[in-house]
């Protein structure tokens, strides 16, 4: 049995919308198996409010939650990182920190709901997000990481961004 839960960082560029959605719901659906972080290589310094306004309509962890920089994960005393994701992708073509411990790495795309034009069309797109990434996380905490050798996990793990 392993003595800590798996440590999941969800990257994205700013780090306010969904990265943490991500996170959040990984903390949720995870059980204590998992545990989800998120961090932006150029953080926004703020979550976006619908961001949290939608986690807490859906009865989904919001405690914590903030905008940071990756190099927070990257420094020493850091939480060990087991899987760095990617959530955007100007974060997956970017030269990330180099992670201790050699964690698995996978990219899930999803478009940008603070990006998206009109009040209306911006809530749906932040439900879409949320939802993408619900499916995607419900897959990964079903993974059963400890029966498979590291290649299979890295390709079941970018294979679930595959998914929608």
């Amino acid at each position: 049995m392993r003595d800590r839960p798996y440590n999941v960082l969800f990257l994205c560029t700013g780090n306010s919308a969904r990265s943490i959605l991500a996170e959040s719901l990984l903390n949720h659906w995870g059980k204590g198996r998992f545990r989800g972080f998120s961090a932006g290589s150029f953080p926004k310094g703020a979550v976006h409010p619908l961001a949290i306004e939608l986690l807490k309509r859906t009865d989904l962890p919001t405690e914590g939650l903030r905008s940071k920089s990756w190099e927070e994960f990257a420094a020493p005393g850091a939480p060990p990182i087991d899987f760095v994701i990617t959530v955007c992708d100007n974060a997956a073509g970017e030269v990330c920190p180099i992670w201790p411990g050699k964690p698995i790495t996978a990219h899930w795309g999803i478009a940008d709901p603070a990006a998206v034009e009109g009040e209306t069309e911006k809530a749906a797109a932040f439900r879409h997000a949320l939802a993408e990434l619900e499916a995607r996380v419900k897959l990964l905490v079903n993974v059963p990481i400890e029966s498979l050798d590291r290649m299979v996990l890295q390709q079941t793990v970018r294979g679930i961004g595959q998914t929608s």
